[in-house]
């Protein structure tokens, strides 16, 4: 990659997202002459695009991922810098390409950067927020100082300026969960441990194949010193001959002897490493199987890094579920309801239903994904008395469920508000045990996100609780 800090030479960060602003301070902090183009108008950043044209960061408004927005500056054009959120292959990036314009991304800045610290890079389809977060956890409870960022927590860059400033601060280990699409724009990024969590059918609409998606999750492990899989995903344990050599786990057993896994879970549910018990599970306050399996890919890591199993034990006991994944929003004798606004397509949602009491009511939809629903489907015959459906895609769902032969209740609303309200007035009627908010899609039709989405069915909930029960 060029040098980013030529004399006379423009470095522009595409978006004043998260991302973006973490990357202009960086670069800027780092004598770089930074331009921010942002799509949308300046109403809208108001506030952040003062500050950052305060530190001496230019921000451009109305400017659109189009070839045009570029031309003005061209000549002294040395870079550009995308956040996730921008497509590796689209068409502008490839037509500055051929301009021989470098084009880089926040996250492969940060590499360069922090590459000296170790990193923990966890990727996934699903499953791999809480790893990160539980490691995380267990890390600093034991003593371990970290910096958890990259998909989740603090950008990259924001810990690399942070770092810069003050070195001392720098931690003995990055703990970063790392998205299919981070990965593809930084193929440098080399952790000391991978973490594989899960792989089933997700993004298909950006990386345009299953094929693609595998390659981009699978080149992380390939890169990383030590590798750690999860056993019980069908993917990865099908496909274990044509992956790089690493530690495994399952909560199923020790398999056929020899035992093909390194971590287990006894019948007793007992953690076991090798003969040696290490604790049980029950330590562990978090629903679902799914999340046994992430126990063990979290005590694989800590093991490797050294933590003694009575530190781990305690780091683990004192964990707690993350905001928007199966968190408890409301719980009485007769019913709990569930927030898992972060399930965001099918494979995520149907773990949430597993993980309920039953029956269930399942409040779900938004905007829909590619993915396969047939697993969903049948966890919603087997565990739902009703579905409650709103948003973009209620009546693509509603369709698509109908034609499962699913045989209970379906009910379509435009709005959150009214899925809410009709869940809680079913409840009782039906004899239900729980309500599960998991929604099997995006948040994008009408959220900025998905933790604004979970949010707002928090506080759904409580205005409505106080009225019903």
């Amino acid at each position: 990659m060029k040098e980013l800090s030529l004399p006379n030479q423009i470095v522009i960060v595409i978006g004043l997202g998260s991302s973006g602003i973490s990357a202009a301070r960086f670069l800027n902090y780092n004598h770089n002459n930074v331009i921010v183009f942002e799509k949308s108008h300046e109403e809208s950043f108001k506030e952040i695009s003062n500050v950052l044209q305060a530190e001496g960061i230019q921000i451009e408004f109305n400017k659109p991922l189009e070839f045009a927005s570029f031309k003005p500056f061209l000549s002294n054009l040395s870079a550009i810098v995308i956040s996730p959120g921008i497509p590796w292959d689209h068409k502008v990036l490839n037509q500055l390409r051929e301009q021989n314009i470098t084009v880089t991304s926040e996250i492969a800045i940060a590499w360069e950067k922090l590459h000296s610290i170790p990193w923990i890079g966890i990727t996934g389809t699903n499953g791999k927020t809480t790893v990160t977060r539980m490691l995380d956890h267990v890390l600093n409870t034991s003593g371990i100082t970290t910096s958890m960022g990259g998909n989740v927590g603090k950008p990259a860059c924001e810990l690399a300026l942070a770092f810069k400033k003050n070195p001392v601060a720098k931690p003995k280990w990055l703990v970063m969960e790392l998205s299919s699409y981070q990965i593809e724009s930084a193929p440098k990024i080399s952790p000391q441990i991978g973490i594989w969590t899960t792989l089933t059918p997700d993004h298909l609409e950006r990386h345009g194949s299953m094929d693609n998606y595998i390659n981009i999750k699978q080149g992380l492990l390939e890169k990383s010193s030590t590798r750690i899989y999860n056993g019980d995903d069908k993917y990865l344990a099908t496909h274990r001959a044509d992956l790089p050599t690493g530690k495994w786990i399952s909560t199923k057993g020790p398999g056929p002897f020899p035992s093909p896994y390194d971590l287990w879970l006894s019948s007793e549910g007992l953690l076991m490493e090798k003969n040696e018990a290490l604790f049980n599970s029950s330590i562990l306050d978090l629903k679902g199987e799914h999340n046994l399996q992430n126990l063990l890919l979290v005590t694989s890591a800590a093991r490797e890094i050294g933590l003694s199993k009575q530190q781990i034990k305690n780091g683990i006991s004192t964990f707690k579920a993350i905001p928007h994944r199966l968190e408890r929003v409301y719980k009485d004798k007769y019913i709990e309801i569930l927030n898992d606004s972060k399930a965001t397509n099918f494979d995520s949602s149907n773990i949430g239903l597993k993980a309920t009491l039953i029956p269930t009511i399942l409040i779900a939809g938004g905007r829909l994904k590619k993915g396969n629903s047939s697993d969903w489907l049948s966890s919603l015959k087997e565990r739902s008395s009703a579905v409650i459906l709103f948003g973009e895609s209620r009546m693509e769902l509603k369709l698509l469920i109908e034609r499962s032969g699913f045989s209970g209740q379906i009910h379509c609303y435009p709005s959150l508000n009214q899925a809410v309200s009709k869940a809680v007035k079913l409840s009782d009627s039906l004899n239900s045990k729980s309500i599960l908010f998991s929604p099997a899609c995006t948040s994008f039709d009408l959220y900025k996100n998905f933790e604004e989405r979970g949010d707002h069915f928090k506080e759904l909930i409580k205005e409505t609780i106080n009225s019903q029960y």
